[in-house]
């Protein structure tokens, strides 16, 4: 199907991008590397009067370090997130957790940002941001504030962006010590969305695991961080035994949803076995 009609807006700088925002309508809609925007655009499933257009924002793209963390323009690419040094070297969970997102032509055009305002559960990155304790920088016609991913995703495809705001770039602190990370996901066919992953990164320290952070795919509408298992883990002995024990609570809190590709109660073994394979992993059992 065609879309219906639309203004066209393509800004070149962040403060031109948030004007264009609030100049947009009362129906603006942001476009980052458009993989989800335009499918909806197509069906009618949306008919924004304004599309603002991202595309030429050279300050929101790239890579780079601030010291004690990473910053990541939201409009890098999947792809250039995959292939980029930095990443590999300090936040490697992010690099295993893209490699998953959809295929290699969806990862030329989608970005990291995009990914993260879309807020899809059942996207790859945003339980990957939640357990890293990274933080979005976002502008907007009163300026610049900084929301930790905790915070940032509110429901199912809500994020706390306010009328006229724009994500900018993501703050992702380094690891600091002997920290192992694993990205594991269940899908139906290669390239799918997930029914359920985990992102995992776990710290050792005298044999024992000292910590362990574990972001949770596809079990609520926002992504969730594995609390009962997390607390369960610290101060574990670094035991496959250990690690099945603790990954039985993996499921608490949750509230997963039953569809086509699961049950909930599926999608809770799932929670399971896979906070299991990724925590040992990580853990280098």
């Amino acid at each position: 199907m065609i879309p219906a009609a639309f203004e066209y807006v393509r800004p070149t700088t962040v403060d031109e991008a948030v004007q264009a925002v609030a100049e947009g309508g009362e129906d603006v809609k942001i476009m980052a590397g458009g993989q989800s925007l335009i499918p909806v655009m197509r069906l009618r499933l949306a008919a924004p009067e304004t599309v603002v257009d991202l595309g030429r924002v050279a300050e929101m793209r790239g890579v780079r370090d601030e010291g004690d963390a990473l910053v990541i323009g939201a409009m890098t690419t999947h792809a250039e997130v995959v292939t980029d040094p930095l990443i590999a070297q300090h936040a490697k969970l992010i690099a295993e957790a893209t490699e998953t997102v959809a295929d290699r032509q969806t990862r030329r055009r989608g970005t990291f940002g995009g990914a993260l305002a879309h807020a899809d559960p059942a996207g790859d990155l945003p339980a990957v941001a939640l357990a890293l304790d990274a933080q979005m920088v976002i502008a907007g016609p009163s300026g610049r504030r900084t929301v930790p991913a905790s915070e940032f995703f509110v429901d199912y495809l809500t994020t706390t962006l306010d009328e006229g705001e724009v994500l900018v770039e993501i703050r992702v602190p380094k690891l600091a010590g002997d920290w192992g990370v694993r990205y594991e996901k269940f899908n139906r066919v290669a390239q799918a969305w997930s029914i359920v992953a985990v992102a995992a990164a776990v710290r050792r320290e005298n044999g024992h695991i000292a910590e362990a952070r574990i972001g949770l795919t596809n079990m609520g509408p926002t992504p969730l961080r594995a609390s009962a298992t997390e607390a369960a883990l610290a101060g574990a002995a670094a035991s496959p035994d250990a690690v099945a024990q603790a990954a039985r609570s993996a499921a608490e809190g949750t509230s997963p949803s039953s569809d086509l590709n699961a049950q909930a109660d599926y999608r809770e073994h799932l929670a399971q076995v896979l906070t299991r394979r990724a925590v040992a992993t990580a853990a280098g059992l």
